[in-house]
């Protein structure tokens, strides 16, 4: 995708959507980390089921620790890999904890040290809550970036660092938001709903249904 179309792809979304949200419920950079930590392999939907009642009772590492690897449990039950998970956010909260006084770190290296925490995960926290310009790649952004020809690569990693190249810098703070929720609602994965895509036209995918 050339560059002129690469700035009209992204001017469409934003006038769709021109404050795109996440759709995880949560409260501050902390309840946010979770979230996300929470969300690999699982649906927002079925996270955020789980953490309603959870986040009124956490919403900082000390409480977390202080409800427990059972009470976690109890709480986030329903979601795949419930007994990793808890056990990887209860190590967090430790960590947050002992050496961050409490707070989410402002800073790649920091988050993905963290227990469950990886690029991805990371990528969010800091983009949805710190406002870092970053591209935090999951199935939907991958499929969106090779079908539309935006970036195509062979890797998450890969599309990653061509994203931060080629979108365009007006667009960065809010792009990965548009291309989940592109990848997500219309450029799905068995069929996408080219009919009601807006970018249908500067698409290079040779298999639309419309």
């Amino acid at each position: 995708m050339n560059k002129a179309n690469r700035i009209e792809f992204f001017r469409r979304l934003e006038e769709q959507n021109p404050e795109p949200k996440s759709d995880l419920e949560w409260t501050n950079a902390y309840t946010l980390l979770v979230a996300v930590t929470l969300s690999a392999q699982a649906t927002d939907v079925g996270v955020n089921k789980a953490t309603k009642a959870l986040f009124e009772k956490v919403d900082t590492p000390q409480k977390m620790l202080e409800l427990g690897l059972d009470g976690l449990k109890e709480h986030i039950k329903t979601i795949g890999l419930y007994n990793t998970k808890a056990k990887n956010v209860i190590a967090m909260a430790q960590i947050l904890t002992d050496k961050y006084n409490g707070e989410v770190p402002e800073d790649m290296d920091a988050l993905v040290s963290l227990p469950g925490v990886g690029r991805k995960t990371a990528n969010v926290v800091l983009n949805e809550y710190f406002k870092h310009p970053t591209m935090a790649v999951d199935t939907h952004i991958f499929r969106v970036s090779n079908r539309t020809g935006l970036a195509p690569s062979k890797n998450v990693n890969e599309a990653e660092k061509k994203l931060l190249k080629v979108v365009p810098d007006e667009y960065m703070l809010h792009a990965h938001h548009w291309l989940i929720l592109q990848g997500r609602y219309i450029c799905k994965a068995r069929k996408p709903d080219c009919a009601n895509c807006l970018v249908y036209d500067l698409c290079a995918y040779k298999d639309k249904t419309a």
